[in-house]
């Protein structure tokens, strides 16, 4: 039984990229969650982005590169 279904998000994404010191020194925030997949992956990379929750800036994530951008445009240009 599979029990995922399929959403569309409803609101705006908060994201910055992933910085050339968080690459060089794997020094990603304590604050941000990456996968174990994504470490696998070799995560943080260049094009990877962090997200964060809009109500609570403290919760944030890192999505991959290919995600963002399968996934993801700018609204501002």
């Amino acid at each position: 039984m599979n029990e995922f279904k399929q959403y569309q998000r409803v609101s705006v994404a908060e994201m910055r990229p992933v910085t050339q010191e968080e690459i060089t020194n794997s020094c990603m925030s304590e604050e941000v969650s990456i996968s174990k997949a994504d470490l696998d992956a070799g995560s943080p990379k260049e094009g990877d982005m962090v997200a964060r929750n809009p109500d609570n800036h403290h919760d944030q994530w890192l999505v991959n590169k290919e995600y963002f951008k399968t996934n993801f445009k700018s609204i501002q240009g």
